[in-house]
């Protein structure tokens, strides 16, 4: 994973710098994740994992694959990838591409885990906390996970507050168990 991520990483730099320089992030990031989605099939995959499918091929069924996102410096960088065989990467190309203009434009990207739905008043206020903290907006995904007993699990960036019932009885289990 972090050899993965290592290789990833100059990739997702070089095109998110593209797709700044350009003024095409949005597009940059709907291809990105589309074919992130892509690669992620296992048929697609099997297509491009076979030693009998040339590396032009490859770019081929990708810009094929993607052609309702693709632009013109988005096709010259699966070209890329295909001819350097780096195309499976596209899933962490992508996750850091995110992260790459989150940063940019001083977001950040927080999972909230609650044991029950939370309402629209519970996120403002979430998401307003976590601003203030963070120092960046933050844009709130939610979940509902009943294992969690009460409370919540947030994730943002590296920052994990584990507030669930679940953690707090671990810890209390802990304390009695020294």
């Amino acid at each position: 994973m972090a050899e993965t991520a290592a290789i990833a990483r100059p990739y997702a730099r070089a095109a998110f710098a593209v797709a700044q320089a350009h003024g095409e992030v949005d597009a940059w990031s709907r291809l990105l994740a589309f074919a992130a989605a892509a690669v992620r099939d296992p048929t697609l995959r099997a297509l491009l994992d076979s030693p009998r499918l040339t590396r032009a091929q490859a770019a081929e069924l990708m810009e094929r694959v993607c052609a309702d996102v693709l632009t013109p410096r988005g096709r010259n960088f699966l070209r890329l990838l295909a001819e350097r065989r780096r195309l499976p990467l596209l899933p962490e190309i992508a996750e850091r591409f995110e992260r790459l203009r989150a940063e940019a434009e001083g977001t950040v990207r927080a999972e909230v885990v609650s044991a029950r739905p939370l309402d629209e008043a519970a996120r403002a206020r979430l998401a307003e906390a976590l601003a203030r903290r963070l120092g960046r907006r933050v844009e709130l995904e939610t979940r509902v996970d009943p294992a969690l007993l009460a409370g919540a699990v947030v994730r943002a960036g590296d920052v994990v507050i584990d507030g669930s019932a679940r953690a707090r009885l671990r810890r209390l289990a802990e304390r009695l168990a020294r």
